[in-house]
């Protein structure tokens, strides 16, 4: 009989520390999710993005190319080294998109109050006359703020290939939808892109002061 009594207490501790094991280890989870305890585990907001418009991985290599502006004056993707450049593919009678993002670039000038190198390459060589780059430009107020550069079919369809560009030959429609503005950095790298949906004045203006460490 005492040895079935104490087999029986010892079963009554077993249990019982059990018991205490288990409420401790509950707590201790309640304690963590409360976020109250001092080892609790606080959730880490997202960083906010470092450019308004679309990142693109950095690397990304910008194909050189030299055309002319006009009278005859040559430019060079890679004489802007240690420079922000932005590159915009226009031209001088597609409507509203062009003039859309001409004014988004006039726009982003204006906040910068410095001047920023942007070249707009056109898309219609035969179209783009000197007379409808200057008279594009003037709308636009970019007269001597911007190069807009050109050159023969042979040489613009080149630059067209190397940065995915629709020219205005495909139809004004086809060419709004995907005409896009990018943003090299000083070493020359492609770093951002922005959609005609994404581009605006100030997210133009930040990103172009990011890009250049301000």
């Amino acid at each position: 009989m005492r040895a079935t009594s104490n087999a029986a207490l010892a079963l009554l501790v077993a249990v019982a520390a059990g018991a205490l094991i288990v409420v401790a280890a509950l707590g201790g989870f309640s304690g963590s999710g409360s976020g109250s305890g001092s080892g609790s585990v606080q959730p880490q907001a997202a960083p906010p993005p470092e450019f308004d418009g679309a990142a693109i991985p950095p690397g990304a290599p910008a194909p050189d190319f030299t055309l002319a502006e006009e009278g005859g004056h040559r430019v060079s993707l890679a004489a802007g080294r240690g420079h922000v450049t932005v590159l915009a593919f226009l031209y001088s009678h597609c409507g509203g998109a062009c003039f859309l993002i001409a004014q988004q670039i006039r726009g982003a000038l204006d906040q910068l109050g410095r001047p920023a190198r942007v070249l707009i390459v056109s898309a219609d060589p035969r179209g783009d006359t000197p007379a409808s780059v200057q008279r594009f430009l003037g709308e636009a107020s970019l007269g001597g703020r911007v190069s807009y550069l050109t050159g023969t079919p042979a040489q613009l369809r080149a630059v067209w290939h190397a940065y995915g560009v629709t020219p205005a030959s495909a139809g004004r429609a086809a060419f709004g939808r995907v005409a896009t503005v990018t943003l090299l950095d000083p070493l020359g790298r492609r770093r951002v892109l922005f959609q005609q949906e994404q581009l605006t004045p100030e997210a133009l203006a930040h990103d172009i002061g990011r890009l250049e460490g301000g």
